[in-house]
């Protein structure tokens, strides 16, 4: 069968003539998913409760012109928790397998960069429970004297849940009932983490030794079943105790393999017994047997705090700790101090010169520290002083002090740093004292290397270099600005040769560096000090990277391309292309903004580049200019946009509006353009009959002959004088809409699960409930409330509010019916409005019956409320029938306000809602219409009604 298409231009000037449809983000928040409940607490919070390892699905729906863009933030548990960094653009948000610590509140952020943006939160509430942990506690006190000896026991349950638990402490399957039995006190302790219930068996009794059982239940909220424990409590019932195989230290060296045995010595139950490290895991290689942890070939990554722990949920766990070592030794340096009382920096006859050794070690305090002096082992003496521990070194540092020195001093001593009885290889340094051998370090920095240019992305080399003295110490380097690292991350850095070598430099290690000697593996006396000034140079960066830039034809253009930074600064050309070549054009001052005009023609349309360059390289700003009108903005809150047709068709309402259309030539027409499945099924060109656009002024045409229940994608594009823009796509789909009855016989009885597309307004207290009289609660109130359906069938359905707790005299619950829309309905002659009859049953008995309203709620730039009938009271026991009339002024929903008496017998029903074009036939009109749009202008049958009619019609405006 052919497919034909037909296009209507439905109104240039949208919903209101010459109003704009520019309308800043709103956002509501939906679910679906895995939801266990979903309600709004006493601050009208939106909660959703979850079962923790479910999906949580949360979908953003929002509204506003252009289309705005969803954000989706997370506080956590508390309001006094950061907010995250992390974000999810997307307007559905899905978790898979939620964990508790996932719940919070999230936030769901709309913009569109009109006015402010719509935030929306909901909160999210992970329910999970874990398996109870048991213990047992025993006290034994004396009693009358000490005549005999009372025992007592505490049997602790703690469990961590949410929502909170019920306890039910059971002996032998037994509930235990405290007020029966004297015996026992069951009670929550105090300051006690997670939920904690204890069972105080008193003076200990015979048939107290049995199986106790503690059982935890949520009520099967979210489906979590309950969970228990059992422990059997017997005459033997002791704690745990242990020891372990070796002292709490254990020192070994590198490739030596370590077992550590904790053994159990006491406990019933019996123990299990654990080993664990801190502050890191046990190590891979580690290997558990019962109670022995076998370390083989240890490194000193495995050194660390071992600890065994025994358990059998009896009074408090056993513990105890090893702290391994592993010895380690590295790094041996010297220093040279000469005398420091006297301030020198060299070797004087007759002063004092000090040698010091010092290496890196694991344990420190176990380094053995020997002295040679000319390969003699060096005793203590009236000239030579040995110092295990120097107070005036860093600890662990040995010094042989040389008392007023002569001739004879003058040799080569050695230092030797070793653990006794380890395998461990000893380090030995060598210090040559003499005449010639030792004079203070002179720091020099090249000229032509004070200041180092190197382009990004390069390597450079910073020279700090030590011209005289001996012995020649390393180079420290480290940033002159005090916060700065060095590219390592480290604060400083040694180089033996005084080169820093760079990689990859980027402009942020550009800056001043400091070079200085070292203290040690030379003379201990004041640092020399130099810096270098590192210079990285980059290509200019400029200002816009990219910009579109659209403009009428015929009228001059601006472009500007402005330079931010430039290492180095001086420019050195600037060039202007179009299109990639080249445009002819006298040299630009390189030190003002490069700037070029020309007039738009339709020949001169493309891509212009603006070339930047220094001695390092080029940067480049790009414009697209053209006369190009900017895109359509598809609108997408279109009330109402599918429309059933005769036969399986629908039509659909495309409405948009155009962005900046004053900003290029005048828009003419537009390309409509409708594919299914790549396939082009329309391709068409409309024609706006000299009408031009307005910023932020709907445009619509209605799409007919779509096949249910098919989607299609279409395509839209603005065409000018010279040029056609960019296509704008969206999807467009067949939703299952409301069918607005057109007599009396078609009408909403709520018998499908869709409700006829009515909705639970989200501002009110509660819900209206679907039902019928096999879904009705056996224990609900028997004198009011429907037995059956209007129509007197079981089967039936009906919309009601159910008045029982926890609902409060007052509460109000509201139902909205889909949106009906006024674009195409034509009122009779002489009339903008369209007359509509609404009518429907209720049933109101009950003693306590509040109030149904019924309100008219007429969409515009805010939605107005307007009451049009209304009833309070006991209406009898049967149903009844109302209808009036209504001429709303523009796209409107009816809205079903129950309000909840002063008690429980006030249920009120609702039934076989019609809402008709025309008006109510007058038989069917009923006297307590209290108000309808232009109702006190007709006649009304008294001068009474016709004042209560303008009272109201005043009140309610």
């Amino acid at each position: 069968m052919e497919l034909y298409w037909i296009l209507f231009f439905s109104s240039l000037y949208g919903l209101v003539r010459g109003q704009g449809v520019y309308a800043p983000a709103n956002a509501q928040i939906v679910h679906s998913g895995a939801a266990c409940n979903f309600k709004d607490d006493n601050i009208s919070e939106r909660i959703y409760t979850i079962k923790e390892g479910d999906t949580l699905v949360l979908q953003c729906i929002v509204k506003g012109h252009p289309r705005p863009q969803v954000r989706w933030t997370k506080t956590a548990g508390s309001a006094s928790d950061k907010f995250q960094e992390t974000s999810i653009y997307n307007e559905t948000l899905r978790i898979e397998g939620i964990q508790r610590v996932q719940g919070g509140r999230y936030y769901c952020k709309a913009d569109n960069g009109v006015g402010v943006a719509a935030i929306k939160s909901i909160r999210v509430d992970v329910q999970y429970l874990d398996t109870p942990i048991l213990t047992v506690h025993q006290t034994i006190s004396d009693v009358r004297g000490s005549y005999y000896q009372e025992r007592t026991v505490f049997l602790r349950c703690t469990v961590n849940s949410n929502p909170p638990v019920r306890f039910i402490w059971k002996r032998a399957n037994k509930v235990i009932e405290q007020s029966k039995d004297n015996g026992v006190d069951i009670y929550e302790p105090l300051y006690t983490q997670g939920e904690t219930k204890v069972l105080k068996l008193k003076n200990l009794r015979p048939k107290d030794f049995a199986d106790y059982t503690c059982q935890v239940s949520v009520r099967n909220v979210c489906g979590i079943q309950d969970k228990s424990v059992t422990f059997r409590l017997t005459n033997n019932t002791t704690p745990p105790m242990i020891r372990l195989s070796v002292n709490d230290t254990v020192v070994v060296d590198p490739g030596q393999d370590v077992i550590l045995t904790c053994e159990v010595i006491a406990g019933f139950p019996q123990p299990a017994v654990t080993w664990s490290r801190y502050p890191n895991p046990l190590p891979l290689s580690a290997q558990v047997r019962g109670p022995s942890l076998i370390l083989r070939a240890v490194t000193p990554a495995d050194a660390g705090f071992y600890n065994c722990t025994a358990v059998n949920n009896v009074g408090n766990p056993a513990r105890k700790n090893v702290n391994l070592v592993v010895r380690t030794m590295s790094n041996l340096t010297f220093q040279i101090t000469p005398d420091s009382n006297k301030d020198s920096e060299t070797i004087q006859m007759g002063r004092e010169l000090k040698l010091s050794c010092h290496v890196d070690a694991t344990p420190q305090d176990k380094v053995n520290y020997t002295w040679y002096k000319n390969g003699a082992l060096v005793f203590n003496s009236d000239s030579l002083l040995l110092l295990r521990s120097d107070p005036d070194m860093a600890p662990g540092t040995s010094s042989l002090e040389i008392v007023e020195m002569k001739f004879r001093d003058l040799a080569t001593y050695s230092c030797m740093a070793n653990f006794p009885g380890s395998r461990v290889p000893e380090l030995r340094v060598d210090i040559n004292i003499s005449q010639n051998s030792v004079s203070p370090p002179v720091l020099s920095v090249p000229p032509e290397l004070q200041i180092v240019s190197v382009r990004e992305g390069g390597n450079a080399e910073l020279a700090c270099l030590v011209i005289d003295g001996k012995p020649r110490p390393p180079i420290l380097w480290s940033r002159m600005e005090k916060d700065l690292l060095m590219p390592s991350g480290k604060p400083m850095e040694e180089t033996p040769d005084g080169r820093l070598r760079l990689k990859n430099v980027s402009r942020d290690m550009m800056g001043v560096y400091r070079c200085q000697t070292a203290p040690y593996n030379g003379l201990n006396i004041k640092r020399r000090e130099a810096q270098v000034q590192l210079n990285v140079q980059y290509p200019p960066i400029l200002n816009p990277v990219f910009q579109d830039v659209r403009s009428r034809n015929y009228q001059t253009v601006t472009l500007r391309c402005t330079v931010l930074r430039s290492s180095p600064p001086r420019l050195t050309d600037i060039r202007w292309l179009r299109n990639g070549e080249f445009i002819r054009m006298l040299m630009p001052d390189l030190k003002e903004t490069p700037e070029m005009k020309f007039k738009l023609e339709p020949s001169n349309n493309g891509s212009y580049e603006c070339r930047i360059s220094n001695s390092v390289g080029t940067s480049a700003c790009t414009f697209n200019v053209s006369a190009n009108p900017y895109d359509a903005e598809f609108y997408f809150d279109t009330p109402n946009p599918v429309r059933i047709l005769k036969g399986n068709n629908y039509s659909y309402n495309l409405q948009w509006t155009q962005k900046e259309p004053q900003a290029t030539d005048r828009i003419i027409g537009y390309w409509l353009n409708i594919r299914k499945n790549k396939q082009n099924l329309l391709s068409k060109q409309i024609d706006l009959r000299g009408k031009e656009p307005e910023k932020g002024v709907l445009m619509s045409y209605t799409i007919s002959d779509l096949r249910i229940p098919l989607s299609y994608e279409v395509r839209l594009a603005p065409i000018t004088t010279y040029s056609t823009g960019d296509y704008v796509t969206r999807i467009i789909q067949y939703s299952e809409p409301y069918t607005y009855p057109r007599s009396s016989d078609q009408v909403c009885g709520f018998e499908d699960g869709q409700i006829c597309g009515f909705s639970q307004d989200r501002s009110d207290v509660f819900d209206w409930t679907r039902q019928n009289n096999l879904t009705q609660n056996p224990k609900r109130s028997a004198n009011t409330g429907p037995e059956t359906d209007r129509s007197g069938t079981k089967e039936g359905y009906y919309m009601y509010i159910e008045a029982s707790r926890p609902r409060a005299p007052g509460d109000k619950a509201r139902l909205l019916s889909p949106l009906f829309n006024m674009s195409s309905v034509k009122g009779p002659r002489g009339s903008a409005r369209v007359p509509y009859c609404v009518s429907f049953y209720y049933h109101m008995k009950g003693k306590h019956i509040g109030t149904l309203n019924v309100l008219l709620r007429v969409r515009s730039i805010a939605p107005v409320d307007t009451l049009v009938w209304t009833k309070s009271g006991h209406q009898g026991p049967n149903w009844n029938k109302a209808s009036f009339d209504i001429s709303p002024s523009g796209p409107f929903q009816i809205v079903f306000e129950g309000i909840r008496g002063q008690n429980f017998e006030g249920d009120i029903a609702i039934d076989d809602v019609s809402i008709t074009i025309g008006k109510c036939k007058e038989d069917e009109t009923v006297a307590n219409a209290v108000l309808t749009e232009g109702s006190c202008s007709r006649p009304l049958a008294s001068w009474l009604t016709f004042g209560l009619c303008c009272f109201f019609s005043l009140l309610y405006r």
